[in-house]
């Protein structure tokens, strides 16, 4: 049997697997180990990806975010060539409905720039609430109930599908939710606090993939937690 058939059976055989799995960490790893075979895993890995995206239209999760970003970081022509003509903007295509375009913001996160993400999060929000001609660049817990449901889903869900489900509101409220909504175990929990004071932004937060899951985005987290309490409360997570 010659080394390409043996190359071919093998990924196709974790291919399987990879669909087959619902463990996040075991997705990952068979992900990269597909993609370490070269064009024949990375097209295999390709072909994954526009099934479940274009043909089979299946609800989209952290499994295409992490497809997309390592493919993204191919170095073969092919695979660049077949992102650029199946995903022009990325994975998500915004309906007209949201009067903001998020393509910046998944841009940035598929490119794993966290720390510009947040900035531009925190400016999305902002604008969401009609603060964008206004000299105060940061949210009241009275602005909370402004922020249309849609668009703090797909704010969340951009989050979510970028970081492999470490970062996003959604996952910040759950880790709230099971510490019984204690705020100084969410923090301690997420990263946001070393030996019990707070750290300092920018530059003691963890903008990787190593950072706690929960650790951001980061929203307003100098300013108390009536703002976040709000923000938890919000109707998106309950509709």
């Amino acid at each position: 049997m010659s080394q390409k058939l043996n190359i071919n059976l093998e990924v196709s055989k974790r291919i399987n697997q990879l669909q087959l799995s619902v463990l996040l960490q075991e997705q990952l790893s068979l992900i990269q180990e597909i993609f370490s075979y070269g064009i024949v895993g990375q097209e295999a890995l390709l072909d994954l990806l526009i099934s479940r995206r274009i043909l089979k239209k299946v609800h989209i999760s952290c499994l295409d975010g992490t497809l997309f970003q390592i493919l993204y970081s191919s170095d073969l022509l092919i695979i660049q060539q077949g992102l650029k003509n199946y995903f022009p903007n990325g994975l998500l295509e915004f309906k007209s409905s949201f009067d903001l375009d998020y393509k910046n913001l998944q841009k940035l996160l598929q490119n794993y720039d966290y720390q510009e993400a947040d900035r531009l999060t925190h400016k999305t929000l902002c604008n969401l609430v009609g603060l964008e001609n206004d000299k105060r660049n940061w949210l009241y817990f009275t602005d909370i109930s402004m922020i249309p449901s849609d668009d703090l889903l797909m704010i969340d869900l951009l989050w979510r599908i970028y970081s492999r489900e470490k970062f996003g509101f959604s996952k910040q409220r759950q880790i709230w939710l099971a510490n019984n909504c204690n705020w100084n175990r969410l923090w301690q929990n997420i990263g946001w606090t070393f030996k019990n004071q707070p750290l300092r932004y920018p530059n003691e937060f963890n903008w990787s993939l190593n950072a706690p899951s929960g650790h951001l985005p980061l929203f307003n987290q100098l300013r108390g937690v009536q703002v976040l309490s709000a923000l938890f409360n919000h109707k998106a997570w309950t509709n």
